[in-house]
């Protein structure tokens, strides 16, 4: 039965676990007070909104131990962060009473939860190749279109859709090219067929953009 036990609590705990969870609480308190407190000096305090604030706190800190505790947990712990980092932002949003005004959030952080990976090194040579195209785009996705949405939002600039989706997919191009020209360094099988796959969506997309950016 001590065997049992013991086993069963290696694999539920770990040294820290315990300090680590209360330190994703405290910082999930600590955000979801900060939020009402601002929400009330502005004057747009919305109390129903805390239906939303306050699980997408709770739902962020579950994701902390898990990070804390790295090995294969810290993936899982990584999107349940990132999950409850998007609930927060809606439960914010609606508690300020600016959902229409800041709906490119909703945009920004997927894309940078996606961008934050980048460091993540996979083994093989292709699926790094391609996870870092992934991140890459979505890095560009948070600071270009998210970006320019946001800054349309709150009419800090002016601009048509068809030239900043044209800008996009430029850039996306460039990250794809950039990342196939990569690949040529790493000797590995159907290192052309994986090549040629990057390339040809690259060429693709950098020609289309540029037809949206120009008008043709």
């Amino acid at each position: 039965m001590s065997a049992e036990a013991g086993l069963l609590m290696s694999r539920d705990s770990y040294p820290g676990a315990g300090r680590h969870r209360m330190i994703s609480l405290a910082v999930a308190g600590l955000a979801a007070a900060a939020t009402t407190t601002a929400a009330q000096a502005t004057g747009r305090f919305h109390w129903w909104a805390g239906f939303v604030l306050i699980p997408g706190a709770l739902i962020a800190a579950a994701g902390g131990p898990l990070l804390a505790r790295g090995g294969g947990r810290a993936f899982a712990g990584y999107v349940v962060a990132c999950l409850g980092a998007l609930v927060f932002a809606v439960g914010a949003l609606l508690m300020f009473g600016v959902v229409g005004r800041g709906w490119p959030v909703m945009v920004i952080l997927p894309c940078l939860a996606v961008a934050g990976t980048y460091h993540w090194r996979l083994v093989h040579p292709l699926a790094r190749g391609l996870h870092r195209a992934v991140a890459l785009l979505a890095l560009a996705g948070a600071l270009l279109l998210g970006g320019t949405l946001q800054l349309t939002r709150v009419d800090l600039i002016d601009i048509d859709a068809a030239p900043m989706w044209g800008a996009v997919l430029m850039l996306a191009g460039v990250i794809v090219l950039g990342n196939a020209v990569e690949l040529t360094r790493h000797r590995m099988p159907y290192r052309l067929q994986a090549i040629t796959l990057l390339v040809g969506p690259a060429v693709v997309g950098f020609l289309l953009g540029l037809r949206l950016l120009r008008g043709w």
